[in-house]
């Protein structure tokens, strides 16, 4: 069995002891992968049961346009339809999918998300180039003992190459740059053998779209630290299985933790070069299709271990599909102890992005009690939705004024491009979506169609949670409206025969008559009322809260 590392990783006391099977979809730029994994709680640890892989070359884009080509797509959406009958025969109870830089880049991405969900009724997460990067950080720390020792994570893909420095305890820097096996074959080489000026042309631009990702990393290298560099992905198997095969003449039974020179891979590239596609092909243990792929991707290698200043490589079999599987074990509570700081990081990563653009977090976190008050007091009356959602409000209200760091005017709309493009860790493009509409419809207009941030959300239910939720969000922003703590809770009460919610107001102070908080609840109501067919009455309370 696969461990998660150590079967120190307690399980928290509530999680049922029953063995748990999961799996998890890459929808890669070269190829699609599932792995279907048995967690078993008690441990936490998981051992995979059953591994898929289809080369579909996603990214393989219109020159033109950009576009996925409609046969791609095709093959794709066959070959997920497989992978969802492969993991039903397994008994899988729920399969997890994302989707990374291809279907990133193409302006048709979301259009063919959406024919996948259609289709075959998946749901398929877009996630950026950063949260790739930590998921694979997970996926290797989850198969690999770091011993409290900082090491470098290498991941060439397709269309990215992911380069990360992390240590036992959280992913220090997370980087991905567009430059991939697929990508840079497909621009970069029109000769077959590669000409020596190509060749030179390759290297060069591997080497300079890799220099500024490699400086991010060896700056936050401290003093006296020397990481191991360790390598993921297809790429680096495959150098690995070839170096093997001419090495011991055999294969061995895993390349976890097999380790191959920059002097070997040197040699390697420069056999590689002379070679065409059918020689290349023709190799023991190169995989069906990487013939074509692989002088990109070992170039990418060899240049970022020059630029790294590292002799060796380490390979480690696990990677983003793993991180997929450790990051909802994180996110639902069956991690505990080792992990605890990285299931933290979306808190974390939002009160990151609330502190570098100077928001009041004092207000902020005044404003999330009265939101997440109110959305508890009201869930199940007039709404259902549980943790996920909630979660996606407290993130939009701390960063709801985040906009004022850019200029107070139409700060609401300065709110949302500094959320969207801020890269929060641990959500999803759909989920950084949502945070970004919450913030940008806290004041001013509510949710228009014919908004291009509100028409970016593909999904209905998406539009609903924007619409309703905005809408708490206005009120718990009015109960703060002079930003001096003047209320100190408020009480919902539910009256379904009139269709009234009867809001309480508790004060602080008896002297203070919270006159503008209640003017302001009064001003924002309107859209609440709209948007969940219920009157609101707010009340001012004699009682007094004494914290």
């Amino acid at each position: 069995m696969l461990d998660l590392v150590s079967a120190n990783w307690e399980s928290t006391p509530t999680q049922t002891v029953e063995h748990r099977i999961i799996a998890a979809i890459d929808l890669g730029t070269n190829s699609l992968h599932m792995v279907i994994v048995r967690i078993e709680p008690t441990l936490p640890a998981f051992s995979i049961i059953a591994r898929e892989k289809e080369t579909v070359r996603l990214g393989d884009r219109d020159l033109k346009t950009g576009e996925l080509k409609p046969e791609i797509m095709k093959k794709a959406i066959a070959a997920l339809g497989r992978f969802q009958e492969v993991a039903k025969t397994l008994n899988a109870e729920t399969t997890i999918a994302v989707a990374t830089s291809a279907v990133r880049e193409a302006p048709n991405g979301k259009d063919f998300l959406q024919r996948v969900e259609d289709e075959l009724s998946l749901s398929v997460d877009l996630i950026s180039g950063q949260e790739e990067a930590r998921r694979i950080y997970l996926g290797v720390l989850s198969g690999l003992e770091f011993n409290d020792q900082p090491h470098i994570i290498i991941d060439i893909g397709g269309g990215s190459t992911e380069i990360i420095l992390g240590d036992s305890h959280e992913a220090r820097v997370l980087t991905s740059t567009k430059v991939g096996a697929v990508r840079l074959t497909s621009e970069l080489i029109t000769t077959d053998p590669i000409s020596n000026i190509e060749f030179q042309y390759l290297q060069a631009y591997a080497r300079g779209t890799l220099e500024r990702s490699v400086e991010e990393v060896q700056a936050n290298i401290q003093m006296g630290e020397i990481p191991r560099l360790v390598g993921t992905a297809g790429t680096i198997e495959t150098l690995a299985l070839i170096h093997a095969r001419e090495k011991s003449g055999s294969v061995p039974a895993t390349l976890n933790r097999y380790e191959f020179s920059l002097k070997d891979l040197r040699e390697l590239v420069n056999r590689l070069r002379k070679l065409n596609y059918s020689e290349r092909a023709a190799i023991p243990g190169m995989p069906d299709r990487r013939s074509e792929v692989i002088l990109a991707g070992a170039v990418i290698l060899q240049e970022a271990m020059t630029l790294l200043g590292v002799e060796s490589v380490t390979v480690c079999e696990r990677s983003l599909r793993e991180g997929v599987i450790v990051d909802w074990m994180l996110t639902h509570g069956l991690i505990s102890d080792k992990l605890r700081y990285q299931g933290s990081v979306r808190e974390r990563s939002v009160l990151k992005q609330a502190k570098k653009y100077n928001v009041n977090l004092e207000h902020s976190d005044r404003v999330a009690k009265f939101a997440l008050s109110l959305f508890n007091q009201t869930q199940g009356k007039l709404h259902n939705w549980g943790a996920e959602e909630r979660q996606l409000l407290w993130a939009a209200t701390i960063l709801h004024n985040c906009g004022h760091y850019v200029s107070h005017n139409a700060h609401h709309k300065h709110s949302y491009y500094l959320i969207r493009n801020g890269e929060l860790l641990g959500y999803t493009e759909t989920e950084i979506e949502i945070i970004a509409n919450l913030a940008r419809y806290h004041r001013k207009s509510a949710p228009k169609k014919k908004h291009e941030n509100y028409a970016n959300l593909l999904h209905k239910e998406d539009r609903q949670i924007v619409s309703k939720l905005s809408a708490i969000l206005r009120l718990a922003v009015a109960l703060d409206r002079r930003q001096i703590g003047a209320i100190a809770r408020v009480q919902c009460e539910y009256n379904p025969d009139s269709q009234e919610l009867q809001l309480h107001i508790f004060p602080s102070h008896p002297d203070d008559d919270c006159a503008l908080e209640l003017w302001s609840v009064n001003l924002k109501k309107e859209v609440f009322e709209a948007e969940f067919q219920f009157k609101l009455v707010p009340t001012l309370s004699t009682a007094v809260t004494v914290s």
